[in-house]
């Protein structure tokens, strides 16, 4: 959860690169992909470039995401 700014709005996700997402998750970035197709992460970033909030994956990984984590 991020934490509210001082205008009361949620700050912006830091995001990072898919294969950093993978990196810090020890999956393949593929795997990043399939999660992000399924649900289970939100996938910011442009067209051309995908990202993925660091919280979200942090979530993830600890088992409190919108899914299974490493499934």
């Amino acid at each position: 959860m991020s934490a509210a700014g001082p205008t009361g709005r949620r700050a912006r996700p830091r995001t990072v690169p898919t294969e950093l997402a993978a990196l810090a998750m020890g999956v393949p970035p593929a795997t990043i992909r399939k999660w992000a197709s399924r649900g289970k992460l939100t996938r910011h970033g442009t067209p051309q470039r995908a990202e993925y909030d660091l919280e979200e994956l942090r979530a993830l990984a600890a088992g409190n995401g919108r899914g299974q984590a490493l499934g």
